[in-house]
């Protein structure tokens, strides 16, 4: 149950994070949402409101340290110590590693992993304050990409392969201060934004591939987040994976 609990959601402007942010705010908690478009933002937080919930619009840009420090501060001033964090924000750049701009490259290690650090690292001393009283969660969604080798998707597999990496440590290392570590490792998910600048052909193929599975819903991912973030204090569920029934 996540009633009460004070939640931080990156990459809440679409997707993955739209949807956790949602659930999160249906179930009681109060959710800050982290993204770069106000915009976005202000939409989804006007949908949360709207059904009765409570959530706070944090533009900033997870690679930057200032932005996203300038941020931690101002959900401190608004909603207190954070004991859920969410790192979701990512974006994905598929193409043949020979062929690939080193700037797509680059922008992708910034955001699906700088950005997972940069914001842990801000928030983890409200995180450990919030351990001391009452249950406190780090999720970070990953991707089975990090496990699995995907011609065209060297770059993102390998930011996420990391991001699952720093996962397992920093439950090593954060279990002694109560705050419980989950490394999510979503397959193919229907209605994210990731495969949004895919060449056509490559578009149309996932297309294809989310017909034939079928891809799993963004809601059923925020349904899973919403129960690891409900378990008993004394219940750590260190490592998920949701996919559709037939990926293999």
């Amino acid at each position: 149950m996540t009633t009460a609990r004070i939640a931080l959601v990156t990459g809440a402007a679409s997707g993955i994070g739209a949807a956790v942010a949602t659930r999160l705010a249906a179930d009681g908690a109060s959710v800050a949402l982290l993204a770069r478009r106000r915009d976005r933002l202000e939409k989804v937080a006007a949908e949360i409101a709207e059904a009765g919930g409570t959530a706070l619009v944090v533009p900033a840009d997870v690679t930057s340290e200032e932005s996203v420090a300038a941020a931690a501060a101002h959900v401190q001033s608004q909603f207190g110590d954070v004991d859920l964090l969410v790192n979701n924000a990512g974006l994905m750049h598929v193409e043949p590693f020979a062929d690939g701009p080193i700037d797509a490259w680059r922008r992708t290690v910034d955001v699906n992993l700088t950005g997972v650090i940069n914001v842990t690292h801000a928030f983890l001393p409200a995180l450990r304050r919030s351990a001391a009283a009452r249950t406190t969660d780090l999720i970070n969604v990953s991707s089975l990409a990090g496990e699995h080798i995907n011609p065209g998707m060297a770059v993102y597999g390998a930011s996420k392969a990391a991001v699952s990496h720093l996962t397992r440590t920093l439950r090593a290392e954060l279990a002694g201060d109560g705050i419980r570590v989950t490394d999510l490792e979503p397959g193919m998910i229907d209605g994210t934004e990731l495969a949004d600048s895919f060449p056509p052909e490559l578009q149309a193929a996932v297309d294809d591939l989310r017909a034939t599975l079928p891809a799993v819903p963004v809601t059923e991912v925020a349904d899973l987040i919403a129960y690891v973030a409900g378990r008993p204090r004394n219940v750590n569920l260190p490592h998920l994976i949701i996919q559709p029934s037939k990926e293999v």
